[in-house]
């Protein structure tokens, strides 16, 4: 059998370029990396007994595939006090991850050819997820108004693409890769034009506990009956290898949500899922130390790249910041990052998967020691071709 003749929707899809270039830089042992969003921190130890009782407890069969009814509990619980939802556990989810609940839901919302809406500069699986189910990407440059989607946007998107149902956007708050968090008056503003054209929100608020002076809303608090919401554990309580993710929706549509979502994992992992439990009943601040830290990291990185003269979207949330490479260094994000790379044991990410080939996203979920490091080589760097605005 050749490769061509296999499914054209996932050949159409390329490996993650984010992962493939930090897979890329890694072999350099020396390489200090502010690439992949992975929290520098570990999981709380209280979350980790709870993983180890539920092991000698031979908590090891196989889960209700929605998820084990006290974890479902406890997510309705923990989100209703932390951000207003109003979901019971019947209308929750447990998945292997964030990344999975969205493609459950990308596989269960919508017909092959509609579009969906993502406001660029986006987290690449969006795309991807559109791609390989047969959907139409449209892809809404908003750096003119911030890395926000306005109501506007949308209006004109939707009329320069008329030959394409659009039945479908999403919302990532705060968002990856910039750091932008929406106000509440910018959500309420989207809930007309989201109303009218019966479009379905994907809310992604994965980075929803990590916000710095800015208070996190839902857009399912104004469209509960077209919103989908996407959450998890890995940002908040620094448990990313450990594939956590929760769905929330409206009762009817998170039943098939769950029939795509059980035919493709069947459930997560049992022993994980008793310690997100224990995250989500006695881990309401665990958050709260992170995102002290994290606010600390990021004024010192952003004061630095204004030292730079580089400009960078504000973030006000999430751990990253969207900084743009100067013109005098007149290369892309691949060739600057590898440049960095190379010469200077500095990984940052390019910002061309996320849709901005002049631009780069560097973590600060990594040590001051580590952030420190990038800085200068950056000064380095820019010194070198004549790019320092001082």
């Amino acid at each position: 059998m050749e490769i061509d003749e296999l499914n054209p929707d996932v050949l159409a899809v390329k490996p993650s370029a984010l992962r493939a270039f930090d897979h890329e830089i890694s072999e350099d042992p020396d390489m200090v990396k502010l690439t992949l969003g992975e929290p520098d921190f570990n999981v709380p130890e209280h979350i980790k007994q709870a993983a180890i009782d539920s092991i000698n407890a031979d908590q090891s069969h196989y889960p209700y595939y929605w998820g084990i009814q006290e974890l479902r509990e406890a997510a309705s619980t923990y989100y209703r006090d932390k951000f207003g939802y109003q979901y019971s556990a019947d209308q929750i989810v447990c998945t292997v991850g964030a990344t999975e609940g969205l493609a459950a839901t990308f596989k269960t919302l919508f017909h092959p050819g509609d579009g969906v809406l993502i406001p660029a500069p986006a987290y690449p699986v969006y795309k991807a997820l559109a791609v390989i189910n047969h959907l139409v990407p449209i892809m809404v440059d908003t750096t003119g108004t911030g890395c926000i989607l306005t109501p506007q946007e949308v209006t004109d998107t939707i009329a320069a693409h008329s030959d394409v149902k659009i039945k479908g956007v999403v919302i990532t708050d705060p968002s990856n890769p910039t750091g932008v968090a929406y106000s509440k008056e910018q959500l309420s503003a989207l809930v007309p034009v989201f109303r009218d054209h019966q479009i379905w929100i994907i809310s992604d608020e994965i980075y929803g506990e990590l916000t710095y002076g800015v208070k996190h809303y839902s857009l399912s608090q104004w469209l509960p009956e077209q919103t989908i919401i996407i959450n998890g554990l890995s940002k908040s309580h620094a448990m990313t290898g450990w594939r956590i993710g929760f769905v929330f929706g409206p009762a009817g549509v998170i039943d098939q949500i769950a029939k795509a979502h059980q035919f493709q994992v069947t459930t997560p992992t049992s022993i994980v899922q008793y310690a997100a439990v224990e995250a989500l009943t006695h881990g309401q601040n665990d958050a709260a130390a992170m995102r002290k830290v994290y606010e600390q990291r990021c004024k010192y990185l952003t004061d630095s790249l204004t030292k730079l003269g580089m400009s960078y979207v504000e973030p006000k949330g999430a751990f990253y910041v969207f900084a743009k490479i100067p013109k005098a260094c007149h290369q892309e994000s691949f060739a600057f990052a590898r440049q960095l790379a190379r010469t200077y044991h500095v990984g940052l990410m390019p910002g061309t998967p996320f849709g901005d080939p002049q631009a780069l996203r560097i973590s600060y979920a990594s040590s001051n020691e580590n952030l420190h490091v990038a800085v200068d080589a950056l000064t380095k760097e820019l010194t070198r071709v004549g790019a320092l605005v001082k």
